[in-house]
């Protein structure tokens, strides 16, 4: 079993940036992939980025890609998303996630779950 706590939201101007993290309880954390997703009012939850367990592969939603960076310490059982050149329509609540596959997987498929940190970027 894995709990996932989410935190770093807030509010920030567009070009700015936020670094969200991600404190894991349960030791199998470092052993799944890791992802966040993000959901906005009447929008479905969509994919924002994933990690696999060695860091060694990393993906984004083009949306994100260039701007935003995935990135883990499994010694901390903790996961990042650097969030740079934020624009207004990255305001959403951020999810954590984690199972042994993110990528590519739907949302209701994914098994372990933070409760989200609201992220608003003002224009």
């Amino acid at each position: 079993q894995v709990q996932l706590v989410e935190s770093g939201g807030g509010l920030v101007q567009a070009g700015g940036s936020l670094r969200l993290s991600c404190a894991a309880s349960g030791r199998t954390f470092r052993s799944y992939v890791m992802g966040w997703f993000r959901q906005s009012p009447g929008k479905e939850r969509e994919f924002v980025a994933a990690l696999n367990w060695s860091s060694s592969r990393a993906y984004y939603a083009d949306s994100v890609e260039g701007r935003f960076t995935i990135s883990r310490d499994n010694a901390k059982n903790t996961g990042y998303l650097q969030m740079n050149s934020l624009k207004p329509e990255d305001t959403a609540v951020y999810y954590c996630a984690a199972d042994w596959t993110v990528y590519g997987r739907s949302p209701e498929l994914i098994h372990f779950w933070g409760h989200g940190t609201q992220v608003t970027v003002s224009s």
